[in-house]
Formats: C-alpha cells, structure tokens, sequence
C-alpha cells in the first residue's frame, strides 16, 4: 500500500494538524518507508514461535482473596471510613454533582 500526498492531507485533517505543501511531501517518504517496515515485517516466518506479551517472563504475585485478613484495613469497617467523610449519604460517600 503507497500513501499520495492526498492521503497525507487527509490523515492530517483527521488528526487536526495543519501542515504545508512541502510537510505533506516529506511525510509521504516517511509514511511509505513505515509501511514498507510493516510489509517486511510481515514476511517475516514465525512458525513454531509462541506468542509473548513481554520479552521476559512476568508472573502475576496473587494472594488469597480473604475478606478481614487485616483488622485494620479488613471489610465490615463502613462505619468507622464513613466517619471521616464530608457528606456521608446512605452508606457510601457523597460527592457534589459535577455534571448538569
């Protein structure tokens, strides 16, 4: 796929980015090489690779899920956290309207 310099003033315009004539000229080369990248990376053979999200391994530390582990910052507490809140409103925290 080549990018004209048409195409150019479009993605332009539908980034909201005013550029000149010449500017539209040097982001054609650019944007052809970029493609050029992506279709060379496309004959690339990756049979048998596995995908990766990383290129080291990351494991996810998880804990128990237990409600009450720590009696300070356990569950059951709504009360005591709702006693520092400004405006309180039926168990949760009131907040003031931001949209009209």
């Amino acid at each position: 796929m080549a990018i004209d310099q048409a195409t150019v003033r479009k993605i332009a315009s539908l980034a909201r980015i005013a550029i000149s004539d010449a500017e539209a000229a040097a982001m054609e080369g650019e944007l052809n090489g970029i493609l050029g990248w992506v279709e060379q990376l496309g004959e690339v053979d990756v049979t048998g690779v596995e995908p990766m999200t990383a290129v080291i391994p990351n494991r996810l530390r998880l804990r128990e899920d237990v409600v009450d582990a720590d009696p300070l910052t356990g569950g059951n507490r709504r009360d005591d956290i709702l006693a520092n809140a400004p405006a309180p409103q039926h168990g949760f925290f009131g907040v003031p309207k931001v949209i009209e």
